[in-house]
């Protein structure tokens, strides 16, 4: 097993006042040669958007990009005329393929945003662009257990991404023993802790700490405290 302990505090951070935000991988700004990518997995920003502010319409090309509310709700308008809000307990898919330009803001004038955006190398180059969303907050009720919630082939009633990769989330109680089983061979897991604590071998995580795990077809940890976790299941090897 190849594992690397990304700290919370170690990520990049820059603040510009209506949007503060935390680069795992080098984004924008924060630039790290060390930490450009996890395999398939370029970018998970953590992202706080203070009340009506937005980014304004942007280009993206040949990326699948999800985006998961953690609090509050995102305003999200697109070139492929999808005018959506996305609140937490919601998910939303975005294959950019061949072009798309889109906008985000925070509609509340009283409430701040908290979202994670993950950008994940596709599969195929150049597609159709695509676009789904699709609420989970009754599902993601029951605990101690993962949810599998974006998928290459949408089972499940999971959203379907461009990549042979799977996002699962899960909340677990204090004492849980979890495993965590690879779906696809060869593909490795990036574990974030949204909030609690866990014990994963010899090395203890606590909240917004994150660990990227390969050559490994499983992984087992111990909730220390009431955690709640995103798993980011992506191919070591891809072609881009």
């Amino acid at each position: 097993m190849k594992t690397e302990i990304i700290r919370a505090n170690s990520r990049g951070h820059l603040n510009f006042g209506w949007l503060d935000t935390y680069h795992t991988f080098s984004f924008g700004e924060y630039f790290d040669r060390n930490r450009m990518n996890f395999g398939a997995l370029r970018v998970i920003n953590d992202d706080y958007i203070k009340p009506d502010s937005m980014f304004p319409t942007h280009p993206h090309n040949n990326m699948e990009i999800i985006t998961i509310v953690h609090n509050g709700t995102i305003e999200h308008q697109d070139s492929m005329g999808n005018w959506e809000k996305i609140t937490a307990g919601e998910i939303q898919v975005m294959s950019a393929g061949s072009g798309i330009t889109h906008s985000e803001r925070n509609p509340s004038m009283t409430e701040d945003l908290n979202l994670f955006q993950i950008w994940i190398f596709p599969k195929y180059k150049d597609i159709k662009p695509g676009y789904d969303q699709k609420s989970f907050t009754e599902r993601l009720q029951q605990k101690n257990i993962w949810h599998t919630l974006v998928t290459p082939d949408g089972n499940g009633e999971s959203l379907k991404i461009n990549q042979d990769a799977y996002i699962s989330l899960a909340e677990f109680d204090q004492d849980a023993e979890v495993v965590y089983s690879i779906k696809k061979a060869g593909n490795g897991v990036f574990l974030m802790l949204i909030n609690g604590e866990i014990q994963l071998d010899n090395s203890k995580l606590v909240t917004r700490d994150a660990i990227a795990i390969s050559e490994v077809s499983e992984v087992s940890f111990k909730a220390l405290k009431n955690t709640c976790l995103i798993a980011i299941e992506v191919p070591m090897v891809f072609a881009y």
